[in-house]
């Protein structure tokens, strides 16, 4: 397939590239190039390339700092998906379109697996960005025939992820008091509960639902297991290799935090017999090394983490 990729220089675009590639796809990215947000540019790129699929990851994915923000959030995620949409349209064949939203519209869904039944109840300006992008994607398959498949990702963890991550940022701290003899490690709320995928298997249901994907629909990623922030934080230290101490930071407290979210992705397998093939155990230890291989000045670095994957 011929596949146009947004946010191919974040996180998960730089694992979803390296997987299309492996798969034999021809990838076009536009990072550098285009700003999502410049709906000329953007239309100009995409019709020329006229790719078979859109993969729509560019956008802000830290929660916790939507709230300093929410314009941007607002601006980068919602007008940003429109640019997209309006370019997919404007295409001669148009592209599926790949619009990855967030487990965060569902807000505060209880401890059971959400589906994609489940009403959208966001609590921060992140959220409500992503359900404006959900809604802009659904009116542009409705009211313009673009096949538009969304899909809403669970955490997801991996190496490579930016230190604005929870499982990231504790993995960083930990391995600069590692490198220091030991000592102790500022933590935020270790309460919260979240379903973990490792974005090896993330990047994999999205080549999948690309596929597979039924469009109008929304599909959960995730794993279906719930882990206490606290389990992966203890995990962690019992990785590193020195004596380390947790201690809760008030300022690594988000305003409001939804205290449980855990998916069911049934409606994905079913769809595409996509299932989760690396444990968190895995996952976490390559978190750990790919920090020993960053490991210098500045490692170990203090600031908000969002427990959401980007």
């Amino acid at each position: 397939m011929l596949a146009y990729v947004t946010g191919s220089a974040g996180f998960v675009g730089g694992w979803l590239t390296a997987h299309l590639r492996e798969r034999g796809d021809t990838v076009v990215a536009v990072d550098a190039e285009v700003e999502v947000t410049d709906a000329t540019a953007v239309r100009e790129s995409l019709t020329s390339v006229s790719p078979e699929v859109v993969y729509h990851l560019a956008g802000l994915a830290h929660v916790g700092r939507s709230w300093d923000d929410p314009v941007s959030t607002f601006t980068v995620n919602a007008l940003g998906t429109l640019s997209v949409l309006e370019a997919a349209a404007a295409c001669r064949l148009p592209p599926r379109v790949l619009v990855v939203s967030s487990s965060e519209v569902y807000g505060s869904a209880g401890g059971a697996p959400v589906s994609e039944e489940a009403p959208l109840r966001p609590v921060s300006p992140y959220a409500a960005s992503k359900v404006a992008a959900e809604y802009l994607a659904l009116q542009a398959y409705l009211g313009r025939s673009v096949p538009v498949v969304r899909v809403r990702p669970f955490n997801h963890v991996g190496p490579g992820q930016a230190p604005d991550f929870v499982v990231s940022a504790l993995a960083r701290r930990i391995v600069a008091a590692e490198a220091a003899g030991g000592g102790e490690v500022a933590v935020g709320n270790l309460e919260a509960r979240r379903d973990f995928t490792d974005v090896r298997d993330v990047v994999r249901a999205y080549r999948l639902l690309a596929e597979r994907g039924v469009p109008g629909e929304a599909y959960n990623v995730a794993s279906g297991r719930v882990h206490p922030i606290a389990e992966v934080a203890e995990r962690l230290v019992a990785l590193a290799t020195a004596e380390v101490t947790l201690v809760e930071d008030p300022d690594l407290v988000r305003p409001v935090d939804v205290p449980v979210l855990a998916g069911d992705a049934s409606k994905l397998v079913a769809a595409t017999g996509w299932t989760p093939l690396i444990e968190l155990g895995e996952t976490l230890a390559d978190v750990m090394e790919h920090w020993r291989s960053k490991a210098g000045p500045g490692t170990g670095a203090k600031r908000p983490a969002s427990s959401e994957g980007g």
